[in-house]
This record gives C-alpha cells, structure tokens and sequence, in this order.
C-alpha cells in the first residue's frame, strides 16, 4: 500500500538508528536510497548492507548538515546521481540539563545541527523538488516539542523550532506540490539510548532500560522500525492529502497518561 517504487530518497543520520532504519524500509519499499551521514565509513557500509538486500544500489554521501559548504558539496553529488522525491531527516543530536544547567555553548551546538542541519537540508532539496514537480519532506521533531520533558531545555527548544519549520514549509510549498510533514516520537531504543545508559548506569544498564520502558504509558520503548513505518507512509502516495502535520508516535504519551 504505501508504495515508493521508482522514487529516491535522501535520508539524513542514516548510518544507525531511526535513519538506518528508515534507509531500509524505504529501500525494501521500492525507493533507491541515498545514505546521508557525518561519518562516511558508516555510512558506506550501511549502502553496501542495503544494496546488497535489494535490487537497487544505495549512495552513500558524507555531510556534516551543521555546515552550509557540506551541504552544498552533499547535494553535489546527490543531485549528480538523479532526482530528489524525498528528504527524511533524521540526523539529530540531544542534550540532557535545564535552564540553569544549560551553557550557552550547549544551546549552540544542538541548534547547529537540529535546527540549521534540517534547514540546510531543507534549503538543498527545494531546487531538486521544485524541478521535478514536487516532493516530500519529512523531520524528525519529537514530543519535547510541545511536551514539558524535565532536564531537556535546548532539545526541546530545537524540536519545538523543527515543527515550526515544518508547518511553514508546507504552507509556502504546498501550491508547488512539495508535501512537508513532521514525526513526534516518545523515547525510542537506539544506540543512543544504550549508549546513554552505559555511560551514565554502568553495570545497571537493564535497570535502566526497565524503567525508561515502564514509563511509557504503553509499556515500552518505540521501535526505529515503527517510526521508519510511518515516514514511509508519509512518503508515500497513500498520504498524499496530508501536508503540514505532525504525527505523535509515542506509545500514549501525550494523550493516555
């Protein structure tokens, strides 16, 4: 049903995580995929792994999407090997602290890369989109975005500024057959979930991992599969009256507490 055949998508941080994951579904969909991902080895074999699981080549292209002239060099070779339908950005970066606890260098640095690397990415992909007729774009926000997420300042604030970029890309584009939606996930099992809890809990990371689990209303963390899912939905020409709208994937977070 939620068909992408034939079409190409570039999908930020898709070297692990919810991006790895994307890149897969959408590649297992029909779409030929283009790995986007500050780390190039990374971001190589996870091109080489996908490519390898279907009949169609994945590109893998190294960018820091902080960076105007990375962006710029990336969609060099992206638009080089063909047409841009679909933009997914998944690359983020989080910070744990409040006001008080927050520097201002912490502020900055989760600003560069969640709020100007999904701008930048954005900016890159309207040429390709526009020129081919249209497109979608899909941002990774999250329920700090209009939840109040204890210890979460600067996230928050970045998540908040996504969906924002979200809705007013949607509105300016919508004429021009450009589709821009958000995703709002809860707490999701990544590496860097595993990651956080081996530095800060070690020797009680499946402690942690049960109470980061049971605090979800539905019991559970969300799946990168599950998120993955429901980008490809939006991609896809099943949702193609859905523009400008933001989809809570959080287990019952927000609404059944």
């Amino acid at each position: 049903m939620f068909d992408v055949k034939g079409k190409r998508a570039v999908v930020t941080g898709a070297a692990s995580g919810i991006g790895a994951a994307v890149a897969k579904v959408f590649q297992a969909s029909g779409a030929t995929v283009v790995i986007v991902d500050l780390e190039k080895e990374k971001a190589v074999a996870m091109a080489e792994w996908i490519s390898s699981a279907g009949a169609a080549s994945a590109q893998a292209v190294a960018c820091d999407v902080s960076s105007a002239e990375s962006v710029s060099v990336a969609f060099g070779e992206i638009t080089a090997g063909g047409r841009v339908d679909i933009l997914v950005n998944c690359a983020g970066i989080a910070h744990v602290g409040n006001l008080a606890s927050t520097a201002p260098e912490d502020l900055d640095r989760l600003y560069a890369v969640n709020v100007r690397g999904t701008f930048l990415m954005m900016q890159a992909a309207l040429g390709p989109m526009l020129d081919g007729g249209g497109g979608s774009i899909v941002n990774l926000a999250s329920i700090a975005a209009t939840a109040g997420l204890s210890d979460r300042f600067a996230y928050s604030m970045t998540k908040g500024a996504v969906r924002a970029m979200t809705f007013s890309v949607a509105k300016d584009y919508i004429d021009s057959g450009i589709r821009c939606n958000c995703i709002s996930p809860a707490r999701v099992q990544t590496p860097f979930v595993e990651g956080f809890l081996a530095k800060n809990y070690p020797g009680r990371e499946a402690e942690k991992m049960r109470e980061l689990s049971a605090a979800q209303p539905i019991g559970r963390m969300g799946l990168p599969e599950e998120v993955a899912q429901m980008a490809l939905y939006l991609c896809s020409d099943a949702a193609s009256f859905i523009t400008g709208a933001d989809y809570l994937i959080d287990g019952g977070w927000m609404n059944v507490r």
